[in-house]
């Protein structure tokens, strides 16, 4: 029996396919991670923690998977940060229902979910490939971020971590965040040096927003502003 050919190099991929993509698959497990560490996350803090934060490791190794077999897609990229807003702001959420005043978490969702839709979008309008592309900003810090991977893991690893730490002290719905801070920032522990180091890495990320926000409001007043001249 002649040996049926595969698909002719350069040919074009079915939706299924991309749908399939090793690393949309990282992707939907931790869509379903998430959904069953927020089931339990007034049950069991433990495993919450550890469901939690295993699906934010997969936010690096979908990344690595997505370079490593060429299977790069816009999709791909989407469900990434879709993931990535909705489990923090969950998150944050939920911190918001323990600590008080829970204004600082709902703000901090708030700053997060707007700053990365206006990046997003002034990205489309600037007709960018990528809304990590900042290398024309004239702010070194915006620039810092987006440009050094390393840089940006610290910060997006210690506001989850920070997060994560902030949602396992909690003991009651009426702890006072400045308290907690306060208490365990004082002990000489691994605990203490975490929240520390984390507490920085956040504090950068929320000001890396607040430009990120600036920047891309500026770009869509400017495109408005481009196109009602040419007109």
């Amino acid at each position: 029996m002649a040996k049926k050919p595969g698909p002719k190099p350069g040919s074009k991929p079915s939706k299924l396919s991309v749908y399939l993509y090793i690393p949309n698959i990282i992707g939907y497990t931790r869509v379903l991670l998430n959904c069953f560490a927020f089931h339990v996350c007034f049950t069991n803090k433990i495993l919450f923690s550890i469901l939690y934060f295993f699906s934010f490791v997969c936010d690096a190794v979908d990344g690595w998977a997505a370079r490593k077999f060429n299977q790069v897609s816009t999709f791909g990229a989407v469900l990434d940060m879709v993931t990535d807003r909705i489990s923090t702001a969950c998150l944050l959420v939920v911190l918001s229902q323990v600590y008080k005043p829970g204004l600082v978490f709902l703000s901090l969702l708030a700053l997060d979910i707007a700053s990365h839709w206006l990046q997003m979008y002034s990205t489309f309008l600037m007709g960018k490939a990528s809304h990590k592309d900042v290398k024309d900003s004239s702010n070194w810090l915006f620039r810092l971020y987006y440009g050094n991977r390393m840089f940006m893991a610290y910060c997006c690893v210690s506001c989850e971590v920070l997060y994560l730490i902030l949602f396992y002290l909690s003991e009651n719905h009426t702890e006072k965040l400045t308290d907690v801070l306060a208490t365990n920032l004082q002990k000489i522990s691994i605990l203490s040096f975490l929240i520390a180091t984390s507490l920085v890495g956040c504090t950068i990320k929320q000001l890396t927003n607040v430009i990120q926000l600036k920047t891309a409001a500026d770009a869509c007043v400017l495109y408005d502003i481009d196109k009602k001249h040419k007109q």
